[in-house]
């Protein structure tokens, strides 16, 4: 008797204290999740890549081509890594949820900081991204990234992700995504976004169709010496700008050129040439 008596006490001295014990495991719970790092939204305006790009892209005296202070990109390294690490932390649902403009400029951020990636895996010992490739593979088929939870090349990005998805429809694409070379159009000094893309791709465009060094025209032989972009991305003027002479044309009184060049230009008579391209690394001289 005595000891049931015991533990009657016991347990009627404590009223609640399972009820207790409960909010004690709850409260603990919630600062131990209030203690975690959570994984922050992805930042749509591309800040790090932005901030790195202002810092080591410069464009010439004309604003028609720029360099990169790849040294520079070295020491910032980290801050780079930083970067495309929250790029591939974006899944495909989360992808396919934006607005076309942002899902354009996400690739096209992610093509130029890759390319820069790829660069600093050998530099400053090469004189040319072509030396990263090999005798059976080129350096845009390299699969070394992971984006939208896959393993990817350069090519895949561009060719599969940017130029193969049929809403885009956007040749003036060829003037924002970047080679690492003298002869592709420049590295711009800001990232791409979704809500300036247009006018960013536009003034891309304008930028390198002003440069008389890759592009120019010859009223003497009728022959508008342009660069070679267009003949190797020549199915995607046709498919979607009326072909490469209507966006030439379309493009002539914007670029600096001359009343009567412009003149000529319109009249459609003109014949095409292609520059030689200049592989030679993009870098600060």
């Amino acid at each position: 008797m005595r000891r049931n008596s015991h533990c009657v006490w016991r347990k009627n001295s404590l009223p609640g204290a399972g009820a207790d014990m409960r909010r004690i495991l709850f409260a603990v719970f919630v600062l131990m999740l209030s203690s975690m790092p959570l994984q922050a939204a992805f930042d749509a305006t591309h800040g790090q890549w932005d901030a790195l790009l202002k810092q080591h892209v410069h464009w010439n005296k004309k604003g028609t081509a720029s360099s990169v202070d790849y040294a520079g990109f070295v020491k910032d390294r980290g801050r780079l890594d930083n970067y495309l690490k929250s790029l591939s932390m974006v899944g495909k649902q989360e992808y396919s949820n934006w607005p076309l403009n942002e899902q354009q400029a996400f690739l096209i951020n992610a093509y130029n900081a890759h390319t820069v990636q790829l660069i600093l895996t050998r530099y400053p010992n090469l004189e040319s991204i072509k030396e990263l490739g090999s005798l059976f593979s080129s350096p845009w088929k390299l699969e070394y990234f992971n984006l939208l939870g896959e393993k990817r090349s350069l090519d895949d990005v561009e060719h599969r992700l940017l130029r193969g998805d049929k809403r885009y429809r956007e040749p003036r694409i060829h003037f924002a995504v970047n080679c690492a070379s003298v002869g592709c159009p420049a590295l711009r000094d800001e990232a791409y976004t979704g809500a300036k893309l247009a006018s960013q791709l536009e003034d891309q465009t304008l930028r390198f169709l002003s440069d008389k060094s890759r592009n120019s025209l010859d009223l003497k032989t009728g022959r508008y010496v342009v660069s070679r972009i267009f003949d190797w991305y020549k199915d995607d003027f046709d498919s979607h700008a009326g072909g490469v002479k209507s966006f030439l044309v379309r493009y002539a009184d914007k670029t600096g050129m001359y009343p009567a060049e412009i003149s000529y230009l319109k009249q459609k008579n003109f014949k095409i040439d292609y520059s030689v391209y200049d592989w030679s690394l993009n870098k600060a001289r």
